[in-house]
């Protein structure tokens, strides 16, 4: 039997870590939110220069988890992860005074600063939330404790992205300081988690870039390893694409307002977790990569007629729309239905390879092996983010940059059905 998700929610060895990692998604993305609205819609007046700015926000976030995840993943494998949450949570709240500066000033520098340094406080966070799952859970419950992370964590995403984008900038730098001081005060509920008995000795290496490749390669050459990291990078490179492209898209070419790039990003964010929920109750608390392959193939399909929407979509004369003007126009459900569809699809597509990770390899190593798997996911986000910023330069189009995500879910998909083959 396994135990129903919302369950965990009651015990102690679940909630604090939820609720902890559920406040720092939150204010990760009220943060971002706010600052990309702010900068789209009142800095900058120029398509160009907002496409350029909104992929530069993706890749200053993701930069610090391909240079710090190495260290992240000893730390979180050789000390106590509880004690490394409560610093980290303390760290965010120094960082969001930074930012919360930046918002009442329209400082843009200051704003990225911050942003880069929010990246840094989340990379050294993120192997923690995972590894420390199936040391509080039994096995039987590690997939259900995933679901209801990343449930949790799209929820957040989803909460963040609406008060990130309807909160005027004083009273969104208010609400990032005050975000991370309960999030500080949820971390301090987070049971002990020591490294494990009888684990040997960590020889540690402090040089970001030899640990970074030392790990990297010590995970990567196994292949069922290698299969999982990649097809969940191709997942996170995806979300960097749709994330930079949401408001240029809605303001340029659909030709409405914040409010619309609001209800994207939180429909986006709906569909995650509805996807997370739906796997866990098809695999019934079992790991396995089985629905993962045609999960991919669906969602590109989604890719691809959201595509055609937009090259067929009519521009309305006049002012940008708010969302009611926008649902009120019939092509636009089309729009929001291959949205929820794309994100659907991508949640049940990815939860079950984060918790195929955290159980697949020993305890004494599930964090680094998590570190490595935000290496390579970082480098790949990055990657994307800098095509975008090259594609925005060539003038190919916003939604013309749909189609390499169509294109790489094919890729994604065999990736996947490799990995089912070969431990299913």
């Amino acid at each position: 039997m396994t135990e129903s998700p919302l369950r965990l929610l009651g015990q102690r060895r679940f909630l604090p870590l939820f609720a902890t990692q559920f406040l720092g998604a939150f204010n990760d993305n009220l943060y971002k939110m706010a600052m990309v609205v702010l900068v789209t819609f009142t800095i900058y007046n120029d398509p160009k220069q907002e496409e350029s700015f909104n992929a530069l926000t993706g890749a200053v976030f993701i930069l610090p988890f391909f240079l710090f995840s190495a260290i992240a993943g000893q730390l979180a494998d050789s000390r106590d992860k509880a004690k490394l949450i409560r610093i980290i949570k303390t760290a965010e709240i120094l960082i969001m005074l930074v930012g919360a500066a930046g918002i009442m000033t329209s400082n843009v520098p200051i704003m990225l600063i911050a942003l880069f340094a929010m990246g840094v406080h989340s990379s050294f966070f993120g192997p923690i939330k995972y590894a420390i799952l199936p040391q509080h859970l039994d096995k039987d419950h590690v997939l259900a404790g995933t679901g209801m992370v990343e449930a949790g964590t799209y929820i957040a995403i989803l909460l963040g992205t609406i008060v990130g984008g309807l909160l005027p900038p004083q009273l969104a730098a208010g609400s990032v300081l005050a975000v991370a001081a309960i999030g500080r005060f949820a971390g301090g509920y987070v049971p002990p988690a020591p490294p494990e008995t009888g684990a040997p000795a960590l020889v540690f290496n402090w040089n970001i870039f030899t640990a970074s490749w030392q790990q990297v390669s010590e995970t990567m050459h196994v292949q069922r390893l290698f299969r999982a990291i990649m097809a969940i990078s191709f997942f996170w490179a995806v979300g960097a694409i749709f994330a930079a492209q949401f408001p240029p898209l809605v303001k340029n070419i659909l030709n409405a307002d914040k409010t619309v790039a609001t209800l994207f990003t939180s429909l986006f964010s709906i569909g995650i977790a509805i996807g997370s929920i739906v796997v866990n109750q098809l695999l019934k608390g079992q790991v396995s990569a089985k629905y993962s392959p045609i999960s991919v193939i669906v969602m590109g399909l989604f890719v691809v007629d959201l595509w055609w929407q937009t090259q067929t979509w009519v521009t309305v004369a006049g002012p940008p729309m708010d969302w009611r003007a926008f649902i009120a126009i019939g092509k636009a459900d089309r729009i929001l239905f291959d949205l929820l569809g794309i994100a659907t699809a991508g949640g049940m597509f990815v939860v079950p390879l984060y918790a195929f990770l955290t159980t697949t390899v020993a305890p004494t190593e599930t964090a680094r092996t998590i570190a490595v798997l935000n290496i390579v996911t970082s480098a790949a986000m990055v990657l994307a983010a800098l095509l975008l910023l090259v594609l925005a330069q060539l003038s190919i189009g916003v939604a013309n940059s749909l189609l390499i995500v169509a294109v790489g879910s094919l890729v994604a998909a065999w990736i996947a059905q490799l990995l089912h083959k070969a431990v299913d």
